[in-house]
């Protein structure tokens, strides 16, 4: 059964291939398959020298976990109905507020709009903690590698940017307890049809081992997406070898090279995924 399972992929990876990597060719709208390719959890990032902090933000999780207010929140996000924003007090960082590290290219748990206001998920989670801690908060926009480091060298009390826990991050910095379970999923052009008749991940994956190198998945650098796209042992990703990844500074770059012919796919998570492609598409 194997061998005529890879026989028919075979097939319609051959009978696609040139019609699919022709749809890299000219603008389109994409499209996302919810075919979920990963589970992960989101949590936030503690330097291991602040034990104390640790513990008040897994409190105060709890607490919001329990009377609702989490799950209305994170909720809001994803219905539109959110209107909290926020924008820094400072120009830098005082010596006594609350700065967290993030990513501000990641709707709906992070974004920035053009007057410097910043929103999301993980912005009014880190806004309400600040006020719990009788603190200014200040939000840190950086690439996304950059935050672990932050937040281990004591640069940011706290990193908050959709962050997937691992070994190799747990072994740098601590993680409050998870607040929301994420999953990758591959995003293409409107008009290719090389997923269409997927319904699960085994048949996704047996397509992209299909591909070569002319197959170009867009991801976000130091991301699960990059990390599953790429290979890395720590997640226990095998990886596509015999395609190209590329990684970006933000999925939404991704998703307009996308849009714009230069790549095959994205990987990116589920959420961002479905927001970013609703706001790129015509």
């Amino acid at each position: 059964m194997k061998k005529i399972i890879a026989a028919l992929v075979f097939a319609i990876v051959s009978l696609t291939a040139v019609c699919s990597l022709a749809a890299c060719t000219k603008t389109s709208n994409v499209k996302v398959k919810e075919i979920e390719l990963t589970s992960e959890d989101y949590a936030f990032a503690i330097s291991k020298d602040n034990p104390t902090l640790l513990a008040q933000v897994n409190g105060y999780l709890a607490e919001w976990k329990a009377d609702g207010s989490m799950e209305a929140l994170i909720n809001s996000y994803f219905d539109g109905s959110a209107q909290f924003s926020y924008t820094n007090k400072s120009s830098a960082p005082k010596a006594d507020d609350f700065i967290v590290a993030t990513n501000a290219y990641f709707p709906p748990f992070e974004s920035i709009d053009k007057k410097s206001a910043f929103y999301g998920v993980d912005i009014e989670i880190a806004y309400n903690i600040a006020q719990k801690l009788n603190k200014t908060l200040y939000i840190s926009d950086m690439d996304f590698d950059a935050i672990i480091p932050s937040v281990k060298t004591g640069k940011s009390h706290i990193g908050m940017a959709g962050i997937t826990v691992n070994d190799t991050r747990k072994e740098q910095v601590d993680f409050a307890s998870g607040y929301y379970t994420s999953a990758q999923v591959i995003t293409v052009a409107e008009n290719n049809t090389l997923f269409d008749d997927c319904t699960t991940t085994e048949e996704i994956e047996a397509i992209l081992k299909a591909q070569n190198k002319n197959f170009k998945i867009g991801t976000q650098t130091g991301t699960t997406g990059f990390m599953y796209s790429n290979g890395d042992a720590d997640f226990g990703y095998e990886g596509f070898k015999n395609l190209t990844t590329l990684a970006y500074s933000t999925g939404a770059l991704a998703m307009k090279d996308l849009k714009n012919g230069k790549i095959s796919a994205v990987i990116l998570d589920k959420q961002p995924s479905l927001m970013i492609a609703s706001s790129i598409n015509k």
